[in-house]
């Protein structure tokens, strides 16, 4: 019992429509109701005409952050998939290239080039990729179990998974940004909303198609398989979120603004001799930045994302100019700016950790999960080169990587002439991708004692030891309070 003797209460409420919920749990806290009253209510009443009235018409935007929906992404390419998870909100999980054999899923092909001699090219590209995917896995198999062999009290049949786990997250380095995957999905409506207007303003036109097919899945009822299979009658669902997708359109601003500062970088780093790889040589793959004025954060970091530059070099450069040259470049960012657009995810600065990161596509698609800092990537590219697994070195196979992975360079650089967007969906996991981390303690900490851990990819342990190195140097105690493992220390059975 509760001061005033009413009888405290803990309830757990069936799952109801996302938006028929977030209607409900508004009411419920904007009057003395108690739920199972304002449920009745919602159940009489139009949510549809709630919704047109408080969410898009007077922007209570938080309404929605109280329905959620499954959404699950089928045969869509890797380059799809990493897209989809640019929410800073977002939770879900995608098939793991580490524990899974790729080589059935097929890829993405762009519709813009089909029936065409480019067709033929990417494909071939694609083809010799899952060549030397296929033949590269048998040898560096019996290398990982010759290295490690069963112990006694291991199960054959786990051993068996374990060493073809850590197989595959060697040769998936040969996997192309194309090959098809799946990703499921937990979100609010808000995040749904936020994801939809995103892909249907995205310049690829996958994302754009996929943009539309997930406006139209909002307007139909939900798969409902689990309550067949309980024995809940088939039909009677209504539709996801009618009244979202009915709204959910293009953003003129998300859809121009990157063009701009893309035009607007080309123009500062070539005056600058920063437009070209040989002007970014001897740089180290981990780089914590030294704390810096803000105005030169946003500045250097819009330029940062809409080149292949490293940030230091472009924070330099910044920080030699005037004011006026500044803000001139922050207003690139702004021009097409609406009244209801935010601000895009460049302008979250003044993170007191900033870490310029450049690393194998393949390990980084791992950190690109972590939610609780702010990531912004370059775009994908060859320039950079690619890695090369140690296990390929140490069973003998490095030379026949390099072999695939220098020939399909080529071809890619060559594919590049007539078709970017084919080009793009080629490149390998392997090649390596420049990406600005900004987090605070907490997270740094947290990211550098996970990731380091011997269950972990080769790749991102490095950089995830490099992390709390860095740290420890620049701020030895707080360094020194990071448990993080040394990529030296392995145990080759552990998942």
């Amino acid at each position: 019992m509760t001061q005033d003797g009413s009888a405290r209460r803990v309830i757990a409420v069936a799952p109801m429509p996302p938006e028929k919920s977030a209607y409900a749990l508004a009411r419920y806290s904007r009057s003395p109701d108690s739920i199972e009253d304002s449920i009745r209510w919602v159940h009489a009443h139009s949510s549809e005409k709630f919704w047109d009235q408080f969410y898009f018409a007077y922007g209570h935007a938080s309404i929605a952050d109280l329905g959620h929906v499954i959404i699950c992404f089928e045969h869509i390419s890797e380059l799809a998939a990493i897209r989809l998870e640019d929410e800073p909100l977002w939770d879900g999980q995608a098939k793991s290239s580490r524990y899974q054999n790729f080589g059935p899923s097929g890829c993405y092909v762009p519709d813009s080039i089909r029936g065409t001699e480019t067709e033929g090219a990417y494909r071939g590209i694609l083809g010799s990729l899952f060549n030397a995917y296929r033949l590269l896995h048998d040898p560096l198999k019996r290398h990982l179990s010759d290295r490690a062999p069963r112990p006694d009290d291991m199960k054959p049949a786990e051993y068996d998974r374990t060493i073809a786990a850590r197989t595959f997250d060697v040769t998936r380095y040969l996997l192309p940004l194309a090959v098809r995957t799946n990703v499921g999905q937990v979100v609010s409506i808000r995040t749904l909303e936020k994801q939809i207007t995103r892909l249907l303003s995205a310049q690829l036109p996958e994302l754009r198609a996929i943009g539309e097919e997930l406006k139209e899945a909002c307007q139909h009822p939900p798969v409902n398989l689990w309550g067949e299979l309980s024995g809940q009658a088939a039909g009677l669902h209504e539709p996801l979120a009618p009244t979202l997708a009915r709204h959910a359109k293009p953003d003129a601003y998300q859809s121009e603004v990157y063009t701009d500062l893309s035009r607007h970088a080309r123009e500062v780093l070539n005056a600058a001799g920063l437009d070209h790889p040989s002007s970014w040589t001897a740089e180290t793959p981990v780089d914590l930045i030294e704390p810096h004025d803000p105005l030169d954060e946003l500045a250097a970091t819009l330029l940062y994302r809409a080149s292949h530059a490293p940030y230091r070099r472009i924070l330099a450069l910044v920080q030699g100019w005037t004011e006026k040259q500044k803000q001139d470049t922050i207003e690139v960012a702004l021009t097409r700016r609406g009244p209801q657009d935010e601000l895009i995810k460049e302008f979250r600065c003044g993170y007191a950790l900033v870490f310029d990161i450049l690393m194998d596509i393949g390990g980084w698609r791992d950190l690109h999960r972590h939610r609780r800092c702010q990531q912004v990537q370059q775009n994908f590219t060859t320039q950079h080169g690619y890695d090369v697994p140690p296990a390929l070195t140490e069973a003998g196979l490095e030379g026949d990587y390099r072999a695939a992975m220098d020939a399909v360079r080529a071809d890619i650089e060559q594919l590049r002439k007539s078709h970017q967007e084919a080009a793009l969906y080629a490149i390998p996991f392997g090649f390596r991708v420049r990406c600005l981390f900004k987090m605070d303690y907490a997270e740094a900490e947290y990211i550098a004692r996970l990731r380091s851990g011997v269950k972990g990819h080769w790749s991102y342990r490095t950089v995830a030891w490099q992390m709390k190195q860095m740290i420890a140097k620049r701020h030895p105690f707080l360094g020194d309070q990071i448990r993080a493992t040394p990529p030296d220390v392995e145990d080759s059975l552990t998942r």
